[in-house]
C-alpha cells in the first residue's frame, strides 16, 4: 500500500470489522461504549460484539463509531474517515466545567479548541486555530433549540494530561486563558479534519467540575451522569445529523 487512500480504506474497515459500504454517510463519533448501546436502542437495533477496535453501529443513512480516548485517537478516526469523505461528522464527549457557571449535566458547544495537546502540531503549525464546522455547529445549536435544551457556547482547552486536577498552577491557566471546558479530543478533532477537508461538529456533555476537589469525577458520580444525561445526548446527536441528512440544513442555506 503506497497512497494514502489505500491505507485508510484497508484501515477503516480492519480498525471497524465493518465493509466500507456499510458505514454510513453521516458519522457520530463517541469514547464510550454505552453511546453505542444507546445509538442501537434509539434506533432499534441489535448491539455490535466487542471484537472491533473501534465498535460501530449503523442504522438509516448514520453510523456511531467509539473511537477509543485521547488526541491520538482522535487523530487516527479523522484520518481513517478520510477514506469515505462523510458529509457530517460529530463528535458526542464529555467535558470538565471551568467556569463556575457551568454545572454537571450542561451542554457545551464548542465554538473553538486551544491546541494544548500537540497532535494537532503533525499537521498544522501552531499559529492554526482549531475550529468546528461552523454549519454544523448551526445545525447542533438547532437541534438542542428544538428540543428545549439550554447550552453554553465557548472555547474548550484539549490536553494529552489525564491526571491534573491535584495541579493548582494548570488550573490557574485554565483560568487565566478563560476557557468554558477542559477536555481531551476537540482540538485534535478540528484540525484533522479541517486538514482532511471533513465536517466536524461537537457537541459535550458537562460530566464534572474539576476545578474544585468536590467536583473531581468519581466512579459514583460518573454513574450519576451516564444514567440521568447520556441517553440525551445520544438523541440530540441522532437528530441533528438526521436534520443535515434529510436536507433541512441545506434548505437553510446552509453548505454542509
Amino acid at each position: 500500500m503506497k497512497t494514502k487512500q489505500e491505507i485508510t480504506r484497508n484501515w477503516l474497515e480492519r480498525y471497524t470489522k465493518t465493509p466500507l459500504e456499510k458505514i454510513g454517510r453521516y458519522v457520530l463519533l463517541t469514547n464510550f461504549n454505552n453511546y453505542v448501546d444507546i445509538f442501537c436502542d434509539e434506533m432499534k437495533i441489535a448491539h455490535p460484539g466487542y471484537d472491533a477496535n473501534m465498535r460501530l453501529a449503523s442504522a438509516e443513512s448514520i453510523t456511531i463509531i467509539n473511537f477509543g480516548m485521547g488526541s491520538p485517537n482522535a487523530a487516527l478516526i479523522s484520518d481513517l474517515l478520510s477514506a469515505i469523505m462523510p458529509e457530517a461528522c460529530l463528535f458526542l464527549g464529555k467535558c470538565g466545567g471551568v467556569e463556575t457557571k457551568i454545572k454537571v449535566g450542561d451542554f457545551l458547544l464548542p465554538v473553538a479548541a486551544v491546541r494544548g495537546e500537540g497532535t494537532s502540531n503533525d499537521y498544522f503549525p501552531p499559529e492554526v486555530p482549531a475550529l468546528p464546522h461552523f454549519m454544523l455547529q448551526r445545525v447542533v445549536s438547532t437541534t438542542l433549540k428544538n428540543h428545549c435544551s439550554a447550552y453554553w457556547a465557548g472555547v474548550v482547552y484539549t490536553t494529552n494530561r489525564r491526571v491534573w486536577e491535584h495541579d493548582a498552577s494548570f488550573k490557574d491557566y485554565l483560568r487565566k486563558i478563560r476557557v468554558s471546558g477542559v477536555e481531551m479530543e476537540c482540538a485534535t478533532l478540528f484540525s484533522c479534519a479541517n486538514y482532511n477537508y471533513l465536517p466536524m461538529g461537537a457537541l459535550l456533555l458537562v460530566s464534572d467540575n474539576p476545578m474544585v476537589p468536590e467536583g473531581v469525577k468519581t466512579t459514583d458520580s460518573d454513574k450519576i451522569v451516564t444514567a440521568n444525561y447520556s441517553q440525551h445526548h445520544v438523541k440530540l446527536g441522532i437528530e441533528a445529523l438526521r436534520m443535515v441528512a434529510d436536507g433541512a440544513a441545506k434548505r437553510d442555506f446552509l453548505k454542509i
